[in-house]
C-alpha cells in the first residue's frame, strides 16, 4: 500500500516537472538559440561588409599579397572556417585555409561582389565567400548560461526532493501507522488505534478512525451482550429450537430440543438432519426440502425423527427461512413439535373413516386411496389389474321384509364366507348397501378374477339361515382391467361396476368381464351435458334453500344453497351427477357462478322478507372454481348485493384441501381477510386430517351426515363408535376455535344427542328439506317471528 502510495506521488510529480520545466527549459533553450543564431549572421555579415572594401585596391591593384594578408585576418575571425576570394579575370583566386576543418553541424556560406571606387566610376573587381559552422545551440551556450541552467534544475531537483521528503514524513508515515492499526486488528481480532496527532487532514483522518475503533468496541460489546440474551432466550424458550444451513447441517439446537431428543450437543452440530429422519421418511423429507418455496414465510411439513434412544417421534417441523445473499450465508430457524400423540389420535380416525364399522372391510374411501395405490404399483411393476365389482340381487328385500338388523347379519355372514377365498394381497372392501369391491393383482388376472367371480357366485347356491328365516341370495359381478379397460382408478371402477349392472340387466347371479359394448352410461353422460348446457342458455339452474338450525335456541342462524336443475320436461334433477359431470367438463366454473348469484340476490330477497339481516348463506364451492380472480369476484357481488362479508360461509370438501395447492391456500386467506367464513364440509370422510383445522383458515366443521345417522343405529357398536366420532370432532374443533354443524339431521333423537355433545347448529330433513325461495319464505311466515325453527 505504502509503495503504491509514494510511487504514485513520484509519478505526478515527473509528470508535474515534464510538463511545467521541461517546456519552460525548451523555451530558454530556443530564446538562446535565436540570439546566437542572429548574432552570427549578423557577425559574418559586418566580416563582409569591412572586409569587400579592405580588399577593393588590392584587387584593382592586383596585390595577391595585400589579399592574402587580408583573408589571414578574416580565417582569423570566431566561426569562419574557409575564405576565398576571387576576381572576375580569375588572376587572383585565394582560398584560405588550403584544408580547412568543417564543422560536425556543417557549413553554410555567403558571399559579396567586390567594388572599386576609381577616377572611372564604381566597378566591379571580384567577389569574396566566407564558410561558416551552421548554427549549433548547445554550442552556442555561453559560459553565464550554462550557469544558470546548472543552478535551475539544482533548484526543480531541490523542490522534489523536498516533496517526497515531505510526503514521506506527512503522509506515508501516518498512513503506515494506519495501515498496522488495521492489520492488527484483523489479525488479533482487538480494536487497535493509530498513534498519530497533527491539525491537518491525516491528523483529522487519524482521529476519526480512533473514534471509529472506539465505536466498534462499544457495538461490539453490544452484538456480545446480544448475542448472549439470544442465546439464552434460544436455550429457554420451551420448544424445540433447531437451526440449519443451506446444506442441511445442524449449526444449533436448544436445550429443549437436547432435552426432549436425549442427543447431546456435540453428538449433532454439524450433522444433517436428514440423518436423525427415519430411513422410511427420509426420501420424502428431502424431496420436501428441494419443493418448498423460499417466498413462503414459513414451511411446515411432518416426518418421522429418531431420538437418541431408538425410539420414532412423529414431529411437525415449521422452517423460517432466509435466503443468503451473494456474501452472506442463509438464515434458518425451526420449531420441532412432538405430535405423536395426534399422529396416533388421527390414524386412528382415519382407520375409522376408511374401514366399514358393521363388516370391518374398507369403505369406499380407503377402497379408492387403495386402488389409486394399486394403480400405481401395477404402473411400476407391469401386468394388469383386476377389479371385481359385487352387488348382492334381492338384498332390499331383507331390509325390507326382515328389517335392517337381518340385513347387517347377512353382510356380516357373506364377508365372513368372502375372505377365505380371497388370496394374500387382495384387498376387498364395502363400497355402501350391498355394494362390494375387490383388487386383484396376479399373472394370469383375468383367470384368477373371473375363477373368483364364480366362486363369490357359488356361496349363494346354498340358502342361509337369518334370525330364524331363511333367504336366497345370488350376486351380480363385474370385472374390469387396468390398463386394459381403464386408463385410471376410476375409470378401472366405472367399467367394473358397468359390468356388474350388464350382468344385473342380462338376469342376476354370475360374472361378467367388461366388454366395450357396455356404453349406456356414455349416453346418460352425453344426456346429462346436453342438459347443463342447457340449463345455463335457458337460465334453468335454482338456488334451493336448506335452514342450518341453532340446535340450542331452535332459531335459523343461517341457509346453504344448494344447485338444482329445474328442467322443464324432465322435472328437478338431482345435483350429484350434474355436479360430478359439470367438473368434469369444466362446466362447473360457469355453473358455480350462477348458482352464487342467485343465492346472493335470494338472501337479499329473503332477508327483507323476513327482516332477519344475521343470518347466513353457506355456499358449496368446487375445487375448479378456485381461480386466483375468484375473491375479487365474491366482494364485486356481496357489494352490489349489499350483503356483509361475514354473512358469507364458503363451504369446502377435504378433497379440495387435500393437494395443499398454494393457490387454493391463497384465495382461502383472502376469504379470510375479506371477513368471510370457511366451512369444511363432509368432515369425517375420505382424506380427513385434523391437520386441516390448523393450516387453513377454517371457522366451521360440518360433520358428515354418515355419521349423523349411525348416532341412533340399531347395532351397538355402530352405534357407540359413531357418538364417540361425533363427540371427539366436536370437541377438537372447539379447541380449534371452530363452530360445528351437523349434516343429515332427521330424527330428535339425533338432534338431543347432538346437543347433548355441544354441537352447535344442525342441519336436516327434521328441520326442513331443501326448498325454492318463495315456498321456504312461506315456510317461514308459518313460523310468525323471523329467524325462529322451521322444525
Amino acid at each position: 500500500m505504502t509503495r503504491s502510495i509514494e510511487s504514485r506521488f513520484l509519478a505526478i510529480v515527473a509528470i508535474t516537472v515534464f510538463i511545467l520545466v521541461v517546456p519552460l527549459f525548451a523555451l530558454f533553450l530556443a530564446l538562446s538559440s535565436d540570439r546566437a543564431a542572429k548574432e552570427l549572421q549578423d557577425h559574418v555579415e559586418i566580416l563582409l561588409a569591412t572586409n569587400s572594401q579592405a580588399l577593393a585596391k588590392p584587387m584593382w591593384d592586383f596585390d595577391r599579397e595585400g589579399v592574402e594578408q587580408i583573408t589571414a585576418t578574416i580565417i582569423s575571425a570566431n566561426a569562419v572556417s574557409k575564405v576565398q576570394v576571387r576576381d572576375l579575370s580569375g588572376g587572383i583566386n585565394v582560398s584560405m585555409p588550403p584544408l580547412p576543418i568543417w564543422p560536425k553541424s556543417g557549413v553554410q556560406s555567403k558571399s559579396r561582389e567586390i567594388f572599386y571606387d576609381g577616377i572611372d566610376g564604381r566597378k566591379q573587381v571580384g567577389t569574396i565567400t566566407i564558410y561558416y559552422g551552421r548554427f549549433d545551440a548547445l554550442a552556442s551556450i555561453h559560459d553565464a548560461e550554462a550557469i544558470l541552467i546548472g543552478i535551475f534544475i539544482v533548484a526543480v531537483l531541490g523542490v522534489v526532493l523536498a516533496a517526497i521528503f515531505g510526503n514521506r514524513l506527512m503522509i506515508i508515515q501516518p498512513l503506515m501507522k494506519l495501515t498496522a492499526a488495521i492489520e492488527a486488528t484483523r489479525q488479533l481480532g482487538s480494536r487497535h488505534h493509530v498513534d498519530w496527532h497533527s491539525n491537518d487532514e491525516i491528523g483529522r483522518m487519524a482521529q476519526s478512525f480512533n473514534a471509529m475503533q472506539i465505536k466498534l468496541e462499544q457495538e461490539e460489546r453490544e452484538l456480545k451482550i446480544a448475542h448472549r440474551r439470544a442465546t439464552d432466550i434460544y436455550n429457554l424458550t420451551p420448544a424445540m429450537l433447531f437451526s440449519l444451513d443451506e446444506q442441511d447441517r445442524i449449526t444449533g439446537v436448544s436445550d429443549y430440543w437436547l432435552l426432549a431428543t436425549g442427543y447431546e450437543r456435540s453428538e449433532v452440530l454439524g450433522k444433517r438432519f436428514g440423518d436423525l429422519v427415519h430411513e422410511d421418511a427420509r426420501v420424502a423429507y428431502l424431496k420436501r426440502k428441494r419443493q418448498k418455496n423460499l417466498k413462503d414465510a414459513v414451511v411446515e411439513s411432518t416426518t418421522k425423527f429418531v431420538c437418541a434412544d431408538g425410539n420414532l417421534m412423529d414431529v411437525l417441523i415449521a422452517e423460517a427461512s432466509k435466503e443468503g445473499k451473494a456474501s452472506e450465508s442463509g438464515l434458518s430457524l425451526s420449531v420441532m413439535t412432538d405430535v405423536t400423540a395426534l399422529k396416533q389420535s388421527e390414524a386412528r380416525n382415519h382407520r375409522q373413516a376408511i374401514t366399514d364399522h358393521l363388516t370391518g372391510l374398507m369403505n369406499r374411501q380407503g377402497f379408492e386411496s387403495a386402488l389409486d395405490a394399486e394403480i400405481r404399483e401395477t404402473d411400476a411393476m407391469g401386468g394388469e389389474l383386476a377389479c371385481i365389482f359385487i352387488d348382492l340381487d334381492r338384498f332390499k328385500w331383507i331390509n325390507d321384509n326382515l328389517g335392517h338388523q337381518a340385513g347387517d347379519t347377512v353382510l356380516r355372514m357373506l364377508v365372513d364366507l368372502m375372505r377365505p377365498l380371497l388370496p394374500a394381497g387382495a384387498i376387498a372392501a364395502r363400497l355402501g348397501g350391498d355394494e362390494f369391491a375387490i383388487l386383484l393383482r396376479s399373472a394370469k388376472v383375468e383367470h384368477d378374477a373371473l375363477d373368483i367371480s364364480h366362486r363369490l357366485c357359488a356361496l349363494y347356491d346354498n340358502p342361509m339361515p337369518v334370525h330364524g328365516a331363511t333367504v336366497r341370495l345370488s350376486a351380480s359381478v363385474g370385472v374390469a382391467l387396468y390398463p386394459r379397460h381403464a386408463g385410471n382408478a376410476a375409470e378401472l371402477l366405472q367399467k367394473s361396476d358397468m359390468a356388474m349392472y350388464s350382468k344385473k340387466r342380462d338376469g342376476k347371479n354370475g360374472a361378467l368381464l367388461y366388454h366395450p359394448m357396455m356404453q349406456d352410461h356414455t349416453r346418460q353422460r352425453a344426456a346429462i351435458e346436453r342438459d347443463i348446457e342447457s340449463a345455463l342458455e335457458e337460465d334453468w339452474f335454482e338456488a334451493y334453500f336448506q335452514p342450518i338450525v341453532d340446535l340450542e335456541g331452535g332459531r335459523v342462524a343461517g341457509y346453504e344453497a344448494l344447485l338444482r336443475l329445474e328442467h322443464p320436461t324432465k322435472g328437478t334433477l338431482a345435483p350429484s351427477d350434474i355436479i360430478k359431470i359439470a367438473e368434469e367438463t369444466g362446466a362447473i366454473i360457469r355453473v358455480g357462478n350462477r348458482v352464487l348469484e342467485k343465492a346472493l340476490a335470494n338472501l337479499v330477497e329473503l332477508s327483507e322478507a323476513t327482516g332477519d339481516k344475521d343470518a347466513y348463506i353457506a355456499i358449496n364451492f368446487s375445487p375448479l372454481q378456485f381461480e386466483h380472480t375468484l375473491p375479487i369476484r365474491l366482494a364485486a357481488l356481496t357489494s352490489r348485493y349489499g350483503i356483509a362479508p361475514h354473512r358469507l360461509v364458503v363451504e369446502i370438501t377435504e378433497a379440495t384441501l387435500l393437494h395443499d395447492n398454494p393457490q387454493i391456500r391463497t384465495i382461502l386467506d383472502e376469504f379470510h381477510r375479506f371477513g368471510c367464513r370457511i366451512a369444511l364440509d363432509d368432515f369425517g370422510t375420505g382424506y380427513s386430517s385434523l391437520s386441516y383445522l390448523n393450516r387453513f383458515p377454517v371457522d366451521i366443521v360440518k360433520i358428515d351426515q354418515s355419521f349423523i345417522r349411525s348416532l341412533s343405529a340399531e347395532e351397538p357398536e355402530l352405534r357407540h363408535k359413531s357418538r364417540m366420532l361425533v363427540e371427539g370432532i366436536t370437541a377438537i374443533s372447539h379447541k380449534m376455535e371452530c363452530s360445528v354443524v351437523a349434516e343429515g339431521v332427521e330424527t330428535e333423537e339425533q338432534r338431543d344427542i347432538l346437543r347433548q355433545f355441544g354441537v352447535d347448529r344442525g342441519q336436516g330433513y327434521l328441520f326442513a328439506r331443501p326448498q325454492p325461495i318463495r315456498q321456504l319464505m312461506k315456510t317461514l311466515e308459518k313460523s310468525h317471528q323471523p329467524g325462529s325453527s322451521v322444525a
